[in-house]
């Protein structure tokens, strides 16, 4: 099996071009089921049947383990045993009739408008590192990226004349994302100013760039949000995909259509997409009941009952 595992990962690298913290998540996972096999003396393909899995399931919740981390175990198995079916190495999936455990549907954290313009106006821009900030932060939340897709932009793909970026996501799909003008002048404002102090004598096609000259890490993406949440008392742990969130969530109170939405965050289902049609109700919902005088009778009524 440590032959087909690595085939697998070669495959993961090679053809699917899946990205390194994906690579690191299924290897994780899946050395974690190759261990489990072992503790029950299963060393072939041919011994692992739906109660085997069933039994591996139990195995997970006695160990604590909550639902989201179990059914992402489980994706990753069911990615192994699609490779394995795709190669011809077995003739069906004893997956097919384990079913992964239920989710509890969260909905995704945003930011308020005001908090976002908070946010935005904290960096100083007599800096480079303040005006680089303050450009990644306006485009995170102007354009949706996600936090890869942000470290990996190099300066060819921009286009600040018609405020577009070309980007590479998920799967290695190509779409163009856009910005306003609050967006495309904070970049400008960072490649005229901050972004040749930064880069010195190298030379990098990275558009933001760290502190050394180097392309930013999504880790310091995420440390440059958290300084920032921090220094204007936001209250909430902000991280990259909720400027995510927020995007999607303010176009959708906008107006703006489900399926542009969508095409615009990359998704490839829609179903991904209307998690935040929930978010906009939820918040219509707060906003209807303390704003609607006959709302705001009836809730008084009850709390006097």
């Amino acid at each position: 099996m440590k032959r087909l595992f690595d085939n697998y990962i070669h495959y993961l690298q090679a053809e699917r071009n899946a990205s390194p913290y994906t690579i690191r998540n299924y290897t994780t996972d899946l050395l974690g089921f190759f261990q489990f096999l072992r503790t029950r003396e299963i060393d072939s393909l041919d011994e692992i049947d739906k109660h085997v899995f069933r039994d591996y399931l139990s195995h997970l919740m006695e160990q604590g383990l909550v639902k989201a981390s179990i059914a992402r175990k489980l994706s990753a198995i069911r990615s192994f045993y699609r490779y394995l079916l795709r190669e011809r190495i077995i003739p069906t999936s004893p997956l097919a009739t384990t079913s992964s455990p239920k989710l509890d549907k969260r909905l995704p954290s945003f930011l308020t408008q005001e908090e976002v313009k908070q946010l935005l106006e904290a960096p100083d821009l007599s800096t480079p590192q303040g005006q680089r900030d303050r450009a990644l932060m306006e485009l995170l939340y102007a354009s949706g990226l996600r936090v890869s897709e942000l470290v990996n932009i190099n300066l060819e793909q921009v286009n600040l004349d018609s405020c577009e970026i070309r980007v590479w996501g998920k799967g290695s799909k190509e779409r163009v994302v856009l910005m306003g003008k609050p967006a495309a002048n904070a970049l400008q404002t960072y490649l005229s100013q901050g972004r040749p102090k930064l880069i010195g004598n190298k030379r990098i096609s990275a558009l933001f760039l760290n502190r050394y000259g180097g392309r930013v890490t999504e880790r310091r993406v995420q440390r440059i949000l958290e300084k920032y949440a921090s220094l204007v008392d936001i209250g909430k742990r902000v991280h990259p995909h909720m400027l995510r969130h927020t995007f999607a969530t303010h176009l959708l109170d906008g107006g703006a259509d489900l399926r542009v939405v969508q095409e615009l965050l990359g998704h490839a289902n829609l179903s991904s997409t209307q998690i935040y049609t929930h978010v906009t109700q939820s918040q219509a919902k707060k906003v209807y009941l303390s704003a609607h005088p006959m709302a705001h009778e009836r809730n008084s009524e009850l709390d006097n009952s």
